[in-house]
Formats: structure tokens, sequence, C-alpha cells
């Protein structure tokens, strides 16, 4: 999502600016096979992941790091679970059922699922971890905004009710693992950042500060034991780097990946390699609290004045999928929206309908995430036409925040990660009391539409709400949208069994090496 919104953030590394440095030194890494890295007694025989970052903490309930939920999503489980189609499927609870009036769910839970220590997972569980999300008002707290009690019925269900129809509440306690099941006794110990206990089928052995963490195999695990005897992440922040550990051998899965290398590793047999459009987006946004972009027409003049296929190639080497909405193609809330094009002429009709004559544009833009500055850069160029001159803000992530939440920018851009309920896309970022509606956006119709989306419960009729509402936003061009990046992973072609999902959740749970030791 949005950052500060405290969901889970996923770096997106798109090398513009140092493109020319990795691969020269690409070009000179062997692509041979060779001997694995020891990485001690307690990894030998492992699946060997090499991640981009080191997790902050092991806290489901207070990280929002996703280096920490590359790794949690192998530890927790949670009630409900998102499949590779993002549709919410049975996890700790087998099975459930709703309230005619749509007020409460009750949910029925696994029998015999053990926490990695031994001790018996029940329903005081649930709710020990739902209340002390709302109670402590930790990151996910807003998840349960709708929901007014929460309590077990008996040891195996658990009962939660909402003030109003809320059908997109099995996302909200599902779509990742922010919404864990965790362990009282972990938690009251003071142990669950740094050496989580959960129900998930692996269970933490071990970390290295700046080089590792390792997993071991949960064999009481309810869904069955892993096929490999562990999972060890690495900690390699150079995605160069990462591939070609990757193709020596000394790892056997990586989602750090040079974006300007999928071409060629398309054709290459040595390992496989997996590009799937995500559900994140990228946009732009334009200040409407001040002119000349509160006019909408001025607004739609920028959206003609952009390419987003220069935008698409300079930051991701071609390998994101272009898109005016926020939800793309293949995702069954995907809306059609082509209305757009890169066409100055239109342009500069349009300033001249709203009698508008910009030039000058504040952009802000952070280093944090280099694709804006990369953006930024072929957006200057694209408005310069319209006699309007981009002056480029790059600054570090914490005043880039501050910068936006105050105001003080004319357009900025930036990328909503992590979403899968249509209300995810849209409600915080486009309502007029949106959380996350820092461009001042509002429009009745909108508000009403979204209003509507949060309790509609025939999905048919909410699906076309949906849609009519996020025409709006594009056509009045809330946010200008750019582009939905993909979700690139790498792995040895010994390595079976995994998949690399629309939503960026790393599953080890079904993975499985030729050869290699089983739980």
């Amino acid at each position: 999502m949005s950052p500060g919104d405290g969901v889970t953030r996923r770096p997106i590394v798109l090398g513009g600016l140092i493109a020319a440095v990795v691969a020269l030194v690409l070009g000179m890494t062997s692509c041979s096979t060779g001997e694995r890295v020891d990485l001690g007694d307690e990894a030998s025989g492992n699946l060997i992941a090499a991640i981009a970052g080191e997790p902050d903490q092991l806290d489901p309930h207070k990280t929002s790091a996703y280096f920490s939920f590359e790794v949690l999503e192998n530890v927790f489980d949670t009630l409900v679970e998102p499949d590779a189609d993002l549709e919410m499927r049975p996890a700790l609870a087998e099975s459930w059922n709703v309230s005619p009036d749509s007020r409460v769910w009750t949910f029925r839970l696994r029998r015999g699922v053990t926490f990695h220590d031994g001790s018996p997972f029940t329903a005081d569980d649930v709710v020990y971890s739902y209340r002390r999300i709302i109670d402590e008002q930790l990151t996910n707290a807003d998840k349960f905004s709708a929901v007014t009690d929460i309590r077990a019925l008996d040891p195996s269900t658990v009962r939660i009710t909402v003030k109003t129809p809320t059908p997109n509440l099995l996302t909200n306690i599902g779509g990742f693992k922010g919404m864990a099941i965790v362990s009282r006794a972990n938690v009251e110990s003071g142990r669950i950042a740094t050496h989580p206990v959960g129900t998930g089928p692996f269970s933490f052995a071990g970390q290295r500060s700046g080089d590792s963490i390792t997993l071991k195999a949960n064999p009481s695990y309810w869904a069955g034991p892993p096929k490999v005897s562990g999972v060890t992440f690495r900690f390699i922040s150079e995605p160069s780097t990462a591939l070609a550990a990757l193709q020596a051998g000394e790892v056997d899965w990586t989602d750090s990946i040079p974006p300007q290398r999928v071409a060629q590793l398309r054709d290459d047999g040595s390992q496989r390699l997996a590009v799937t459009p995500s559900n994140d987006y990228w946009y732009l946004a334009l200040n409407e609290a001040r002119d000349p972009w509160r006019d909408p027409r001025v607004r739609q003049a920028i959206a003609y004045g952009i390419d987003r296929d220069a935008i698409v190639q300079a930051t991701s080497y071609g390998t994101a999928a272009k898109n005016q909405l926020a939800i793309p193609e293949g995702n069954p809330w995907y809306t059609p929206f082509d209305n757009y094009r890169y066409d100055i002429d239109k342009a500069k009709d349009l300033l001249a309908q709203a009698n508008a004559a910009p030039q000058r544009m504040d952009m802000l833009v952070t280093s944090e995430y280099p694709e804006t500055v990369t953006a930024a850069q072929i957006i200057a160029d694209n408005l310069a036409p319209l006699g309007i001159t981009v002056d480029i803000r790059t600054v570090d992530f914490a005043t880039w925040l501050d910068e936006q939440n105050n105001g003080n920018f004319d357009i900025l851009m930036m990328g909503w990660l992590g979403n899968i309920d249509p209300d995810d896309f849209y409600y915080a970022q486009h309502h007029t009391d949106g959380t996350s509606n820092a461009q001042k956006f509002s429009n009745s119709e909108v508000d009403r539409l979204l209003d509507r989306g949060r309790v509609e419960t025939d999905r048919g009729a909410r699906r076309d709400v949906y849609a009519r509402a996020a025409t709006i936003i594009a056509d009045q061009v809330s946010y200008l949208y750019l582009y939905n990046p993909s979700v690139i992973q790498a792995w040895s072609n010994d390595l079976s069994g995994v998949e690399a999902r629309r939503d960026g959740a790393v599953r080890f749970r079904a993975a499985q090496l030729a050869g290699g030791e089983t739980a």
C-alpha cells in the first residue's frame, strides 16, 4: 500500500541509474554451477533463497517490512489465505458461514493444530491475536474498523460481529501475514520479534545478523510436512549478485532479478524464470488543492502529455504492464480503460479550454524508490513541449512523506502495494475522507459508489460499483495511473513446487529439491 500506511511494502529494484554498472558486472560473471555456500549445520540440505534485505523484526503484527513477510509467510498462518488467483480459501479456519444480515461471521477452526512449541491452537489464540492488534492499535488495526465483537464460542469456533455488512472481511483477515495468529506465550515472553513461534509449515531455527535467517520444516504442519528440510534466507542486496549466486548454484531461488536481464534470461535454460504482473501499481498524483491542478481538464492534459511506454521502458526495462487504472488485466476486478494516449496536441487543446498555461511544476520524488527519479526525468522531457518546466525535487523518504502529508507538491509519484480487494485500491486514496487522499480529490458520485462498495454483498453488483467508480477516478485523473510492475523470480532447475504469485507472497511449503532431503 501507500507509504506510511503501515502495510507491507515491497522494494522494486529497477536499476535505471545503475544499469550500465550492473550489465558490466553481469557480463563478467560466470554462469557455471559452483559449490553451495556453507551456512552451518542447521542449514545443511536446506533450500537457499536470496532476498534483497534483512527483516527489521519478526513480529507479524508490528513489522511493515516486505523482507520480514517473505520469511513470516512460511512461519505463520492466518484464518484464511489467498490462493494463486487471490481468492480467499480455508487455512486455520476450515469453514465459515455468514448470518442472513451479513453481520455475524462464524469460523470453524481446524482441530489438532499445534504451534511450533507444541502448544495447542484454539479459538482463544484467534481472539488474543485480533484483540492485540485492535487494543494496541498495531499496524493493521484499520482492518478491524467494522468489527464490534470477537469471541470464542468454544475451543474450535470463533464469532466475529461487524456493524455493517463487510464483504471484504475475509481479505482483511487473510490477505497477508500481518494478520497472523500468534502465540500469547511467545508475545508475553518478549521473544516474538526475534524468535517467532507460529503454526506454519516452517519454524524459526536461527538468525545470523546481516547474513541469513534459517527455518526448519514443521513435521506436524496441518497441511502436511514440507518436502524440504528447511529454508535459509540469505540477504543479498544487489540483484546482480543474487542472480550470479543463483547461476553459480550457491542459491536455489531469488526474487532479486535485474529487470534488464529478463529478456536474456527468458531464453536461458540454465534456470527457470517467472514474470507475473502484480496487483501493485505506480501512479502520479496532482495536488488538487492548488491551481491550476484543481481543474480536471488540466489534469487530463497532463495525462495526455506523458508517454507511458517510455516510462515503463525506462523504469522496468519493459517488464511492467502499462495500465491506466489500478487493477491489472487478469484480476477479477479489472476494468478496461484506455482513454489516454501520448498526444501533445490534445494536451494543448485541454489547457486552452481551461485557460491555463502552467509554466513550472514541482515534482516530488524519493531516492529510496529510484523508479520515481527515473520516471521524473522522462516526464520532464514529455511536458516541455507544453511549456511546463518540471522541477524535480529528490528527497529522502521521511521527507517525502512529510511533504506529501503537508501538501507541499504539485505532482508526486509513488506506488501502492499489497492490494487484493477493490476497496484496498480505491477507498483510502480517492474517497473525500480517505486517509491517503493526499491529492485532495473529492467527487460526490465516487464517494457514494465507494461507500456502497464497502457494504454490497452481491459480487456482481459490487463489481459494477467499482467499475463505475474506477472509471470516474481515471477520467477525472484523481491518480494518473502508470503501470503494474511484475513479480520477477528465478530458481534452479532442480527446484519445483514454487510459483511467482501476483501478491508477491513467497511460499515454500510445497517446494522440493531434486534429490534433496525431505522433512
